[in-house]
Order: structure tokens, then sequence, then C-alpha cells
């Protein structure tokens, strides 16, 4: 029998993504596998039943009793797990950090579990980092937030009451949220400046068309992540940073680091230095937020300055963030494929270190 690969409609409050496109489900059909959803699994995302040609639909119950694969956007409910076969595998975004007894229930079950948040920033991950692609969604909507939430127009006007000047927009954090943020406020007219503390990042920044921030603190690490910085440098870096925040009219926090929560890099006092009207949209806020005033879900005012923490900033463009995110898992799902059967080698780096659990045993060390 065809190995059959599953997903279900998500759950989780505003989330909109499928795990499973129209496009991927071809894609899945054409290796010899079976494909089978919930009912109205992709209707969120812009992706009705009936865009999905040839494949078959059950409800969810039904679903869960037939899968070997399970795809998923976020963690599935404790319940879900109850409801698969032994040896089935659950892969999407598990957020593992913090999870044990989610974790451990997967493994009480003898469920195989990959979270692909666990992927090394490879060039061999690229296809299938789940990050990076959601990133980019979210870069691009937090600057859109920002620039409807703005007093103040981005790009210079010039009309018959004179010429408006354009927005100085601060992009924190030089990832691919960050990048695409500042790709967008380029596109949107507004004056940018990235800031990161890598310095490998200047050159990214300014291949955008934006000035590189420059504040006199390094903190190049390892893996593609910033290392954490001392007390001295900490300091150093908040007091030039606050300096410079006195011009700036958006900032857009994006810096963050899996696992740990989001570095704080901008304080009350900070906010209080900005001018009138200012704004912070942080993106960062899920995990904390890199302003010690953000409020994760919600908007806050501080003085004359408003700051915004919006939160799964993906969900808010489900199709082209499913179509990504869907490319991203078929991408794995081809390591884990060997000869039409699931036969995980992991002796490959990107299959260990993604994988929680399996056959029992609880490989997840984080």
């Amino acid at each position: 029998m065809p190995i059959t690969v599953t997903a279900l409609r998500e759950t989780a409050a505003g989330e909109r993504r499928v795990a499973i496109t129209p496009e991927v489900a071809r894609k899945l059909r054409a290796r010899g596998l079976s494909v089978l959803l919930e009912r109205g699994a992709g209707e969120a995302a812009g992706f009705p039943d009936e865009a999905y040609a040839e494949t078959a639909f059950a409800t969810a119950a039904e679903v869960l009793a037939q899968a070997d694969v399970l795809a998923c956007v976020l963690p599935p409910e404790d319940a879900v797990y109850a409801q698969l076969r032994e040896g089935a595998v659950v892969f999407g975004q598990l957020r593992p950090y913090g999870a044990a007894a989610r974790i451990e229930a997967l493994n009480r079950r003898r469920l195989t579990a990959f979270a692909l948040e666990l992927l090394p920033r490879t060039t061999r991950a690229q296809a299938m980092d789940v990050l990076s692609s959601q990133a980019a969604v979210a870069g691009y909507r937090a600057t859109l937030i920002a620039a409807e939430a703005c007093p103040k127009f981005f790009p210079m006007l010039t009309t018959a009451a004179g010429t408006i000047r354009p927005s100085r927009v601060l992009v924190i954090g030089a990832g691919v949220a960050g990048l695409q943020a500042i790709a967008t406020a380029r596109r949107l007219g507004a004056q940018v400046e990235g800031y990161d503390v890598r310095p490998e990042t200047r050159e990214q920044v300014e291949s955008l068309g934006a000035k590189f921030l420059d504040l006199g603190v390094s903190a190049a690490g390892s893996g593609g992540y910033a290392r954490e910085l001392s007390a001295e440098e900490r300091a150093a870096q908040q007091q030039a940073l606050a300096d410079h925040l006195k011009v700036v009219d958006v900032v857009i926090g994006t810096a963050a680091v899996p696992g740990r929560p989001a570095p704080k890099i901008l304080s009350a006092a900070m906010v209080e230095g900005m001018r009138p009207g200012a704004l912070i949209v942080d993106l960062a806020a899920e995990s904390g937020g890199n302003c010690e005033l953000t409020r994760p879900g919600g908007g806050v005012s501080h003085g004359h300055v408003r700051i915004l923490g919006p939160l799964n900033l993906p969900a808010g463009a489900p199709l082209h963030a499913s179509e990504m995110y869907a490319r991203n898992l078929f991408n794995f799902l081809e390591l884990l494929l060997k000869d039409g059967h699931l036969q995980p080698d992991f002796a490959d780096e990107l299959v260990e270190r993604t994988c929680l659990a399996h056959a029992g045993e609880l490989r997840f060390k984080g």
C-alpha cells in the first residue's frame, strides 16, 4: 500500500495556513504517495477542496486513522497524537523548546516526530527551512503594518502644499525577516537603515539600498546567529542606539534566537527619548519582544510613542505563506523516503538534528 500523507485543518487561534497545498498534493501523488486531507483543510488559506484535484477528503478522525505521515503548520492538539497509530510520522513546526510534556506524549505513542525549526542553517537545508520562508512573510507584513500605523508618509512626496520628507525607518536584526522588512520599506520609499550586531550582515543590508547602522559593537557568532553580548558591550550598544533613536520615525524589531527569549534591545528610557509620533513594530513579540514595553498581541502607548506587538504574521498572508511552507515540507519529506518506504536516515544531519522522538526513543535534548 502507498504511504498516506495527511494534513488537518489547523485549529490554533488565528491560524489560516495549511501544510499541504494543491501544488504539493500533486507532487506527492507523482511520487506514488496517497494524499488524504480533512475537509476544508485549505479553505482559510485560499484553497477550497475543489482546488485539490484527485485528492481524497475525510473527517479528522478518519484522516488520523489512516495517516502514515501527518504534516502540520503548528503543533496539533494533544488529542491528535492519541488517534495516530504507532510508527506514524508527525512533522512541521512542533515548537519543541519548553514542550517536554508534548514530546513525551509523542514518545509514549511511539510516534516519529520531526521539528523543522531545528534544521541547521546550512546551504543544503535552505529548501526546507521553514523558519526562513515564514520569516520572509513576517518581515514583509510587519513593514506594511508599520506603514499603515505610522502618522507619516513613508516616501518623499512633492506636492502643491510643499515637499514631504520620507520617514526614517530603522530595522533591528538583519536575518531573513529583517532583510525582507528592509526591502519592503525601501519599496515603499522610506529612508531605511538596518542594524545587526553581526558585522557580516552589512553587505546584505547595503545590497538592498539601505544604510548599515554601525554602533561599534560586534557579536559575530556561529551557525548564523549572534553570540550574547557582555555587560560592557551591551551598555555601549544601548547608549549609541539610544542617541540614534532620537531621529528615527519607525523601528521594526526582528532580532530573535530560536529557543530563547528575544533579546531586549529597546529599553523604556530609549523609547522615552524618541520623537513624538514615533512607532515601534516588534516582530519579536512572540518570544517576548525586542522592546521591554512590548505587549505581545496588542499595542501600547508610552509617552508619545506607539508600540505594536503583532503575533503570527505569516498567517495574515496564508496563501503564499502556505505555498512556501508546503514546499519546505515536501523537500524535507524527500529525505525520509527510500524506494517508496519511510526510512529516515539518522546518519543524515538534517534528519538527526530535527528528530524529537523515534520508535519509543526520546531524541531531543534541548
